[in-house]
């Protein structure tokens, strides 16, 4: 098939300069360059580590950046402005899962001799937050408070964190906006606080934290490093739980659509080569993440995770074959469920601090979710032979959200077209009509 057809016309803007962080689901960009996937698409893209994803979402608005590798509670709180307010959207979801909770080693030495344990003598998994109650207590009767870290108060991470302590009993913290407290402490038993990615390790090293959530590769470096023993994935929390996207102006996107189109082509491309053949390419592609200017992880902590398998303590390797996801399950389509899920969450902590009816989470993730996008990317792959129409969802019949999911750790079903009554059936949280 030659690049010829123009199903999709030429780019209105091909120099690109996109924005990611120092971590393994970041690979669809760098596969995308390293592959000649944005070069089919006539794109020619420089790719940049930012320092924290605040610094990350001001260059996308700002316009230094053209687009990144984002949370997906980015493009959401700024479209409703939690913290800096901008018009965001994505037309591609980068991944599934990938993230990890650690506790440092004093923590996990207190909490181990009250894990159950499989016959063979393993500790039985998934682990819940209730074993962490103790430790709270006794630190609390010394005037201590229980700390963990997690990268940023719009992440996955914060919400799976909390979802895992909340599941556990254990209050991670309300925030009252409108009364000028962003902490996320409010009535808190563990107090959570933001550590950007790469430096979680020295962190819980030095004490300040007892504990984190984090992205890959920097669970597995705890265990390297001996510091630390991860807990629990967040594919126990939630199985197949989105995890980044990639954020672009909805301004850029209206100027350039046919770039817009095309770069979320040579994502799609990029995602399916990281899932080829039962994950046969994710050790090139460790080598490739592990090089200075992408992750700058080593090869053999980035390959932990990335090739299917997850140490939690050190010799405990298990099969986890989807603890990252890139294209299966239909992990790059942006369904208005994933993104309604973060609204849920944001409104269960007090960061939206208002009751909302359904209504309003359909039209915001109406608004940052654009589906449309991804269809025309991916029937242009169609059409060009990279790729087969049932890879992807069913665009004639796709409503953007999921079937209910019932595959969280503490059993709750999760309905994204039901929103309010979602929240309502969480046991720790504020309620429909609660405000601070």
């Amino acid at each position: 098939m030659s690049h010829s057809t123009l199903a999709v016309g030429p780019p209105e803007k091909a120099d690109l300069r996109f924005g990611f962080i120092k971590l393994t689901d970041m690979a669809p960009l760098a596969i995308a360059l390293e592959k000649g996937y944005f070069e089919d698409e006539g794109l020619f893209v420089e790719l940049e580590a930012q320092a924290n994803w605040k610094v990350l979402l001001d260059g996308v608005i700002d316009g230094q950046l053209d687009g990144a590798h984002m949370l997906a509670g980015q493009p959401l709180a700024a479209t409703i402005g939690y913290g800096t307010k901008a018009d965001i959207i994505t037309p591609f979801s980068m991944d599934l899962n990938g993230n990890g909770i650690t506790v440092s080693n004093q923590v996990w030495e207190a909490i181990k001799p009250h894990l159950p344990t499989d016959p063979d003598g393993n500790i039985q998994h998934p682990i819940h937050a209730d074993v962490l109650k103790p430790v709270i207590e006794s630190m609390a009767k010394k005037g201590e408070n229980f700390k963990m870290g997690m990268v940023f108060p719009v992440s996955t991470h914060n919400y799976e964190l909390r979802y895992w302590l909340a599941a556990g009993g254990i209050h991670p913290g309300f925030y009252a906006p409108h009364k000028g407290d962003t902490s996320g402490q409010k009535q808190a038993d563990a107090f959570l606080s933001v550590t950007p990615p790469p430096q979680m390790p020295s962190t819980l090293e030095a004490g300040t934290i007892h504990g984190y959530c984090v992205g890959e590769p920097w669970n597995q470096q705890a265990v390297f490093k001996g510091i630390g023993v991860p807990v629990i994935t967040d594919y126990e929390i939630w199985k197949n739980n989105p995890e980044k996207v990639f954020g672009i102006t909805r301004e850029f996107s209206e100027n350039y659509p046919n770039t817009t189109i095309r770069l979320t082509k040579a994502l799609i491309r990029a995602a399916k080569w990281l899932d080829a053949d039962d994950n046969a390419n994710r050790e090139e592609a460790s080598k490739i993440l592990s090089q200075p200017y992408y992750v700058g992880a080593d090869y053999e902590v980035i390959a932990n995770s990335m090739t299917g398998t997850f140490e939690y303590e050190k010799g405990d390797t298990r099969e986890v074959p989807d603890f990252n996801v890139f294209f299966r399950h239909n992990a790059t389509y942006p369904y208005y469920s994933d993104a309604i899920w973060y609204l849920t969450q944001m409104r269960r902590w007090g960061q939206i601090s208002e009751s909302k009816p359904d209504e309003w989470y359909f039209d915001v993730a109406r608004q940052v979710y654009r589906p449309d996008i991804y269809e025309q990317a991916a029937q242009a792959l169609i059409a060009e032979d990279y790729a087969n129409a049932d890879e992807f969802p069913d665009f004639d019949n796709e409503s953007g959200f999921k079937p209910p999911q019932d595959d969280f750790l503490d059993g709750v079903t999760y309905d994204g077209t039901k929103p309010t009554n979602y929240i309502e059936s969480l046991k720790i949280g504020l309620k429909q009509n609660d405000t601070l």
